[in-house]
């Protein structure tokens, strides 16, 4: 098809009325998860005969699809589309007239006329766009799925004050009146425009469904049974699901049943959109993963546990919330809607003449799913008396669909006999049958298969946007992991306030756990990139912040939650940690040497402002009821005339929607870079370079401080100095710590790394020592800001000592690698130094994260044990100081390693952390 003899203003005006119509056929077609409700109880009928009675247009629109596809095919879409709306407009208009059970079934068959529409529209919009663009238009063709959202958030306003029958009337001249200006506005397609220029017979229905002999179309239309089926089907099962299981009336019920409608219809037009630019299959396995975790949760049922402790029996209560709900249920339908566009995707590119037959079998499928899926519903709830028994049916699908397709391609994929055969496989196996070199390249995602950023013209032609968007992706994640990392920092110094009765060394306990599961996740971390691919792997990450996002939330609403949950949730909080690692190693790859150390102080500056960000709003998110509902009810605060109401579980909510469009712009903005791959055993030789080893000791004293300080400030000060509001100061000494990391990266470039250093540690050593006396005088008017004054100092210190560690660790890594690989060439020996200094960062910030864990709950032992902090803090001081000698004898003095080349002022941009 030439996109040059269409006009635009046709093809704009074919897409976007074929939208609108197909929106109101489709709250045509699911009228009946409103009204059925009312009709349900004016026949007293069981929840097996309503599922049937919701079900029943469904099966009229989606066995009709089939032969609708094939007219629009023959005879054109404006002319079926037309004929279609009236027909369901009137079929709508006479089920008012319906009285029995058997006449409103007889009714609803002709209701589901309506449900057909879908095959003509994907014709009738297909034939208008060329292939590249096919995804994005009928992803926008199909977001009229969002009719469902409409009856949903209209029709119970309309029922209250007309009765059902006056839904049924307005539903019907709306859609009587669509097809009048449908058919006014519209042009004959491009195919069917040119039969009759011609005069060409169009071809017959026995050769349209030619395709349908392909055994793949069918399977490949099973996954639209769960995508687009299960979606009907909870679109019509939710409201009925929602009065019974969450006792809200009528109209609360179709908006929070439109929470899950709306998304799965409005982003199907992002699912295709996606689809043309990552690929089908991704996008499927995104959909079908989801789908599972959230079908999951969604089975669990209420249920009361029963503990036995030491101290006795303890009863616990497990039920999710209608807020729980809402959210859980619209992560289903956005994943819904981008699946159902990756499955479309794939007709008009591979049965380009075909698409009404074959576009009509998969709707057909997909509507049988709206069918049989309300029945199955009704008769699980009558047979086993659970409300959830509906999404474990749906987990078992989901599952299986997910276990059947991957197990598919592994299959397709173990069969290509070279690197060149696996890329021009096609995104699914269904389609190998009819894959064709035609086809290579169509539906696949990009990657970066040629990435040179040392080549000045391939970097400032392509390589710079890349890089820089990517760069700007991973700062929010990595922001967003330091956040979640030490949130236990605010949130543990306000837990005895609402009702929690630990120890203070209980206290420390979990303000130090974070930091033990952090550090540790790093090692493994460090290694992810090369393996996994930066794009999944910063994904991944940033979606494993949820679980103690949200695990936090609820648990601190309750001070009965027992201490080992807390435990739990505090070493959950250590995926944030991890990140860190990952995130370094992923930006490394994608900026040349002249602009890496920038490029990763930012990433790793800005991430650290998370840090800060997170003792600033933590309180004051808590003082407010943001979430109304949504929340949780608040904590009562003190004695009943002075009390006060606290949201703790804020401090972690705050953070849950970031979270989710962090992990959708990282999947579907980042990218991966074919050439950045290893495996572990590439990297590991790291484990033999004592540098390795002593740069961890290093960074330890900077870094390690750097999060250990952050962590444990809080509380501290909330112990030494209970008179004063600490928590509202806070954040400015990892404020301090980060833009001074962000700032001074020049400052080592300009005197050396090692030279700085060594610097650093002898003011961190004067800022020990500033603590320790303000502490001990901390009786005296302005000990506090003397204390506070000496920890921003420190702060700071370990800012810049942040920068320089890391700018040390490439330069020794060149002379190293030179001395240990005197065999190699100069740019095999420059590449060799690049892998392993990437790794010794990663690991490096590995084992230096110990520090989140050692600094405070060294605080905890040292007051156990003599009753103040002083102690821990000599001991800080004391390895501050053979951190010094350290750095001047392997790195700075005469003769050392880096002697000569900072003498010379010639270190190299590095990265920071």
């Amino acid at each position: 098809m030439s996109e040059t003899a269409i006009k635009r203003g046709d093809q704009s005006r074919a897409l976007w009325i074929s939208t609108i119509a197909f929106t109101l056929c489709f709250a045509v077609w699911t009228i009946f998860a409103i009204i059925g409700i009312q009709i349900k109880k004016d026949l007293g009928l069981n929840e097996t005969q309503f599922g049937l009675l919701v079900g029943t247009p469904i099966l009229t629109g989606s066995l009709i699809r089939l032969a609708l596809g094939v007219w629009t095919d023959q005879y054109g879409g404006r002319r079926v589309f037309t004929v279609v709306m009236l027909a369901a407009a009137l079929a709508t208009f006479l089920l008012t007239y319906a009285q029995t059970y058997p006449q409103f079934l007889l009714a609803a068959l002709g209701v589901g006329i309506a449900g057909g529409s879908f095959a003509v529209g994907i014709a009738y919009v297909s034939r208008w766009y060329e292939s590249g663009k096919q995804g994005t238009a009928l992803g926008i063709f199909g977001a009229g799925n969002v009719g469902a959202a409409v009856t949903k958030f209209c029709a119970p306003f309309v029922m209250i004050a007309f009765g059902w029958k006056g839904v049924a009337e307005v539903w019907a001249a709306a859609l009587a009146l669509m097809a009048v200006v449908f058919w006014f506005t519209t042009s004959e397609d491009p195919v069917v425009a040119e039969r009759r220029r011609t005069g060409v017979k169009p071809p017959s229905a026995w050769l349209e469904m030619e395709p349908l002999k392909n055994v793949q179309v069918w399977r490949f239309a099973l996954y639209y049974f769960f995508v687009f089926g299960a979606f009907v089907a909870l679109s019509l099962w939710l409201p009925q699901y929602l009065i019974k299981v969450y006792d809200v009336d009528l109209k609360t019920a179709g908006m929070t049943a439109a929470m899950f409608s709306l998304p799965a219809s409005l982003f199907r037009a992002y699912g295709g959109h996606l689809s043309d630019r990552y690929g089908a299959r991704t996008v499927m396995y995104w959909t079908f993963m989801v789908g599972v975790l959230c079908t999951f949760i969604l089975s669990y049922p209420p249920t009361d546990y029963i503990v036995h402790t030491a101290q006795g029996d303890k009863a616990f209560h497990l039920a999710m919330g209608l807020p729980g709900f809402i959210v859980t249920i619209f992560v289903l339908g956005f994943f819904m809607a981008l699946g159902k566009a990756a499955v479309y995707k794939h007709i008009p590119v591979y049965y380009p003449k075909n698409v009404g037959a074959v576009g009509g079998l998969v709707g057909m499928i997909g509507g049988l799913g709206g069918f049989v899926l309300p029945i199955a519903f009704g008769a699980l709830f009558d047979l086993t008396g659970l409300w959830t028994s509906c999404f474990m049916l749906l987990f078992l699908l989901v599952s299986g669909a997910l276990v059947w397709m991957h197990f598919s391609i592994r299959a397709m994929e173990r069969g290509a006999a070279s690197a060149v055969e696996l890329q021009r496989l096609p995104q699914l196996p269904e389609m190998q049958e009819v894959h064709t070199p035609a086809h290579v390249g169509a539906l696949s995602g990009a990657v970066l298969q040629d990435w040179r950023p040392e080549d000045k013209s391939f970097w400032d032609q392509t390589g710079k946007a890349i890089a820089r968007k990517n760069l700007w992706l991973s700062i929010p994640s990595l922001f967003l992991s330091f956040a979640i990392w030490q949130v236990w920092s605010v949130v543990v110094a306000k837990l005895p306030l609402v009702g929690f009765k630990f120890s203070t060394d209980q206290l420390f306990w979990l303000a130090a756990l974070p930091g033990l599961s952090g550090a540790t996740l790093r090692i493994f971390y460090s290694f992810m990139v090369p393996v996994f691919g930066g794009r999944l792997w910063t994904t991944l990450a940033t979606w494993s912040l949820l679980i103690p996002a949200i695990g936090i939330g609820y648990a601190v609403q309750n001070p009965d939650t027992p201490y080992v949950v807390l435990l739990i949730l505090a070493l959950l909080c250590g995926f944030g940690g991890g990140n860190f690692a990952s995130s370094m190693a992923n930006i490394s790859f994608f900026f040349p040497k002249a602009e890496k150390g920038n490029a990763l102080a930012l990433n790793a500056g800005l991430g650290n402002l998370g840090v800060s960000a997170v003792q600033f709003v933590a309180p004051l998110i808590i003082a407010y009821g943001v979430f109304g509902s949504l929340g949780g009810a608040p904590q009562v605060v003190g004695a009943a005339d002075k009390a006060t109401q606290l949201w703790l579980q804020n401090a972690a909510f705050i953070f849950v929607p970031f979270i989710a469009l962090s992990a959708f712009a990282a999947w579907f903005g980042m990218n991966d870079i074919a050439s950045a791959k290893a495996s572990f055993a590439e990297q590991s030789v790291i484990f033999t370079r004592r540098h390795n080893w002593i740069m961890c000791v290093l960074y330890t004293g900077t870094f390690g401080s750097f999060i250990g300080f952050s962590a444990g400030f809080p509380l501290l000060s909330k112990i030494l100095f209970p008179q004063v509001d600490a928590l509202a100061y806070a954040f400015l000494g990892p404020l301090v710590g980060a833009l001074a990391r962000s700032g001074t990266g020049w400052v080592a470039d300009r005197w050396g790394g090692g030279r700085v250093t060594l610097g650093v540690f002898l003011g961190m050593i004067l800022g020990v020592l500033g603590v320790i006396w303000f502490i001990g005088v901390k009786d005296q008017p302005g000990a506090f800001w003397g204390f506070f004054a000496s920890f921003l100092f420190l702060f700071l210190m370990t800012g810049i000592g942040n920068a320089s560690t890391f700018q040390m660790i490439p330069n020794i890594m060149r002379k190293e690698i030179a001395r240990l690989e005197p065999q190699m060439d100069a740019a095999q020996r420059t590449r060799q130094a690049e892998k392993e200094s990437a790794a010794i960062t990663g690991f490096t910030s590995a084992i230096a994260a110990y520090g989140a864990f050692f600094i405070p709950k060294s605080y905890g032992t040292s007051i156990s044990l003599t009753g103040g902090v002083s102690g821990a803090l000599w001991a800080f001081c004391g390895f501050y100081v053979i951190c010094v000698v350290v750095t001047w004898a392997v790195y700075t003095r005469k003769g050392a390693l880096l002697h000569d080349v900072e003498g010379r002022r010639a270190a190299a941009p590095t990265p920071a952390e």
